[in-house]
């Protein structure tokens, strides 16, 4: 499938793109100089009230581009995950300042990168969720549901999903010398297979247990059945979003996927391809972004600085 490559609508302007993740924030500066980047613990500035958010955002820009006068500003923000909190957070920003901001979801910024618009946005990364915008911009998201009880395909899920099929094949009578299940013991420091579950749930949260999500690629590299297995049913999982999102109307002809998990791992991607081809056939283009994914936000920033200058229609 051929990539669509995006024109800049406004070269000449300096744009900012942010794309806000869980873990860390990253950003773009683009100028007629070329283009810079920041990444910061999301920690560092984020708060959780947007109107504090915004005024924290704005310092850490500023101070990102030493005072430059910019044109506008994207913003892809995990967390954001319905139209009512992408507008909260827009608002936000018109209140504590003149210059303009978009804002959607992180997940929208997978097809802005390719500058597709209203079509499917899939995230593997610590966590997962896939999100489209409907005809008339309302957002229809699935998953997100946080790793405990979802976040299909993520870091976190797989690792969940992998101590879980370890737990059942060694209750079934299977071999303890699988290399999930060596990997698993090793990577979570296991004292026994009675501790799988209370271990697993001492590392506390997405980013602690998404970090060993490698061992299960590795495992399957080594002919584990059982890491491969996760890893199909996490891919599968991962395109059962896609599903969901159609079942509610979501009218996209296309699909791009990104994220740390499906953009570095083929296996994932290429159970997610053979998920989305069983359920909607051909009828859906698929693309992978392996880049990172604020630049859907400079896409969205550049977009927003032309209509400034365009002006009034």
């Amino acid at each position: 499938m051929t990539i669509p490559k995006v024109m800049p609508l406004a070269p000449q302007a300096s744009v900012v793109g942010v794309d806000i993740g869980g873990t860390k924030t990253h950003l773009r500066l683009r100028d007629a100089a070329g283009q810079r980047d920041l990444v910061v613990p999301t920690s560092d500035w984020r708060h959780r009230e947007w109107q504090r958010d915004a005024r924290s955002l704005l310092e850490l820009v500023a101070h990102f581009s030493q005072g430059a006068p910019l044109e506008a500003i994207g913003v892809g923000a995990h967390g954001c995950d319905d139209s009512d909190e992408c507008r909260a957070f827009e608002d936000a920003f018109r209140r504590a300042g003149p210059l303009p901001v978009r804002v959607v979801n992180d997940a929208e910024l997978m097809p802005a990168a390719f500058g597709l618009e209203r079509q499917i946005g899939v995230v593997a990364g610590t966590g997962s969720i896939a999100v489209c915008r409907a005809a008339d911009g309302e957002m229809l998201v699935a998953g997100g549901w946080g790793w405990i009880i979802g976040d299909e395909g993520s870091a976190a899920s797989l690792v969940r999903e992998a101590a879980r099929t370890v737990a059942l094949h060694l209750d079934r009578g299977g071999a303890a010398s699988d290399p999930l299940v060596r990997r698993l013991f090793a990577s979570l420091e296991i004292p026994s297979a009675a501790r799988i579950g209370s271990r697993l749930g001492s590392l506390g949260n997405a980013v602690a247990v998404g970090r060993h999500a490698s061992l299960i690629f590795e495992a399957a590299e080594d002919g584990s059945h059982l890491a491969d297995g996760v890893i199909r049913d996490g891919g599968r999982a991962l395109a059962d979003l896609v599903t969901r999102l159609r079942l509610r109307g979501a009218q996209a002809s296309s699909v791009v996927a990104g994220g740390s998990v499906i953009a570095s791992q083929p296996r994932l991607w290429e159970a997610f391809q053979d998920g989305v081809a069983d359920a909607c056939g051909e009828e859906l283009a698929l693309f992978l972004h392996q880049g990172p994914p604020v630049e859907g936000a400079i896409v969205l920033a550049d977009k927003l600085a032309a209509e400034k200058a365009a002006g009034p229609q």
